[in-house]
């Protein structure tokens, strides 16, 4: 069982200010280290990739935390529902013929439905009415050659990042193999900010230190954006064929507006509104339940360091990186930083490239 520490700190509720255990001459002093024997090998390089090697899986499981389990036969229409009443983003598939998960229900699937059945605002998508889940799996999997990647719980946490990035994807189920039950869903951003948590148990990385422009993380070459007069189904179609998770939304002088991500396309089935995909982006923003404050930017001469407290802090998946003149210059994701932090150490590049 976990201590009474790792308890308290991997609630969902944790107090990110845990992270600033450094005090400020502290910070200082190894930022001049940094500064005087940057050509030096780091002997804290991977110290980050040591520390998620030493925890597992079930070391990040939150005490408290919701999770939603869908039949294969439920309606379609019923589960996104759920997913917007519950406020999540995913739910395993268990398939009761089969005696297992066999799954996940994702914002991806109410994308792929919504842009392969829309026709107009005269006329009813029928199948996300009528489609149970394992109608849509029948006819996506014709296409799609998927299967449930899980892990166990007491799996190491570089494995969980190495599979979340191997397979491309965004949810880990952590799943008991004694009972065969659903225990977590692991995402880039639970691994993150565990590390963030407990960041202060470990000597920082010198690389920390290097300014994103030189870094090379992130993308920084053609970047997916959508303008602002764009229809919602002009940027379905970019998440499609992309296969992008948030695209930038520009004004007419390319300057960064919003930013319009995968999972503000569930506000359709919040306010069923699906219908009307041909509204403006510029409307379906300002249409959004949750009020967003602007977009979480960052700019090129900001440091790694910055950028992971500020991309933990405002609980956001990705960060827009602009110039001064707020033009779109590339997007960090966490995977991005993940890969960073945790694989590249590790020599692990290429897979993912």
């Amino acid at each position: 069982m976990r201590s009474a520490q790792y308890a308290e700190l991997c609630t969902e509720q944790c107090d990110s200010s845990a992270h600033a255990q450094m005090d400020a001459s502290t910070q200082e002093d190894c930022h001049e280290d940094y500064i005087m024997n940057s050509t030096d090998p780091d002997p804290d390089a991977e110290a980050y990739m040591n520390f998620i090697k030493k925890h597992c899986c079930y070391d990040a499981i939150p005490t408290s935390c919701k999770l939603v389990i869908f039949d294969t036969t439920l309606q379609v229409k019923k589960a996104f529902f759920a997913l917007v009443a519950n406020g999540l983003r995913a739910a395993p598939l268990w398939d009761n013929k089969q005696q297992r998960f066999v799954g996940m229900l994702t914002i991806t699937d109410f994308i792929n439905i919504l842009h392969r059945y829309y026709k107009s605002p005269m006329v009813q998508i029928y199948e996300l009415e009528e489609h149970k889940i394992e109608t849509w799996r029948d006819i996506y999997l014709q296409y799609q050659d998927q299967c449930l990647v899980s892990i166990t719980p007491d799996a190491s946490l570089f494995d969980a990042v190495y599979s979340l990035l191997k397979h491309k994807i965004h949810r880990l189920p952590v799943i008991d193999p004694e009972s065969g039950n659903v225990l977590h869903i692991l995402t880039h951003k639970r691994i993150l900010k565990f590390l963030y948590l407990f960041g202060g148990m470990v000597s920082k990385p010198r690389f920390l230190k290097m300014q994103i422009k030189d870094a090379a993380i992130g993308t920084f070459t053609d970047i997916a954006t959508v303008r602002q007069t764009a229809t919602v189904f002009d940027a379905l179609t970019v998440f499609v064929e992309r296969r992008v998770s948030a695209l930038p939304v520009v004004d007419e002088d390319g300057k960064v507006v919003a930013l319009y991500s995968r999972f503000d396309v569930i506000n359709l089935a919040a306010q069923k509104t699906y219908n009307n995909l041909s509204m403006s982006m510029q409307e379906a923003v300002r249409r959004r339940r949750c009020f967003v404050e602007g977009v979480i930017k960052c700019y090129p001469d900001e440091t790694l360091e910055t950028v992971i407290d500020r991309i933990v802090k405002a609980e956001v998946h990705r960060l827009v990186l602009v110039d001064r003149d707020d033009m779109v210059r590339g997007i960090i994701s966490l995977s991005d930083l993940l890969q960073a932090i945790v694989l590249s150490p590790a020599g692990i590049d290429a897979l993912f490239s």
